[in-house]
């Protein structure tokens, strides 16, 4: 297992290390993480409007079956019958209590809705702050890929000093790369990813 393990900590180090010279892949991949959270939020938003309308549907079907009792017990006692009145007026509380269950249930389903149409909306608008991010990230490697492949491998000017028109500047490429992996490590922090 030793092998296993070591491999395994090999193959994550270098993925580690490829990630953090391609920010951009990095965030396409969180992108698409928040795509399918957002995807299965949505669809729990539908099943739950699914038992909702069953719910509404079961409320009313009890709500007439207390109607129904009523009349039955206020038929009952004119008759005189106050035993049966008194069974039916039990039936009546018993369907009053189910109506009471019911109506919690839909009542705790639509604040699940709710909450749930608030996380899609936040997760949206992460996905966008990522996806804006990434397009960043992909411009910038394109940028540095081009200023690579345009550079001569005879040019020995001076690299202290840079300027306009002087060419990329290595320290400042670092910085922007370590600038991109600090937002991307707060992102993942404030989406509770490791």
């Amino acid at each position: 297992m030793s092998l296993l393990d070591d491999l395994s900590q090999f193959l994550e180090a270098r993925l580690e290390a490829f990630l953090r010279e391609h920010p951009e892949l990095e965030l396409r991949a969180l992108e698409e993480q928040l795509r399918e959270q957002e995807a299965d939020a949505k669809r729990s938003i539908g099943e739950l409007h699914t038992q909702e309308q069953q719910l509404k549907a079961d409320i009313w079907e009890t709500a007439q079956d207390v109607q129904r009792w009523h009349i039955r017990i206020e038929k009952v006692e004119a008759a005189g019958e106050h035993q049966l009145a008194a069974a039916a007026r039990e039936r009546e509380a018993a369907l009053l209590r189910k109506g009471n269950q019911l109506w919690g249930q839909m009542q705790g389903i639509k604040t699940r809705i709710e909450q749930l149409e608030t996380l899609v909306s936040q997760l949206a608008s992460k996905r966008q702050e990522v996806a804006a991010r990434a397009a960043q990230a992909d411009a910038q490697t394109q940028a540095q890929a081009k200023t690579r492949t345009s550079r001569s491998p005879w040019d020995s000017s001076d690299r202290a000093t840079y300027g306009r028109g002087m060419g990329a500047d290595p320290l400042e490429e670092q910085f922007q790369r370590w600038e991109m992996d600090e937002e991307l490590e707060q992102l993942k922090r404030q989406m509770g990813r490791p």
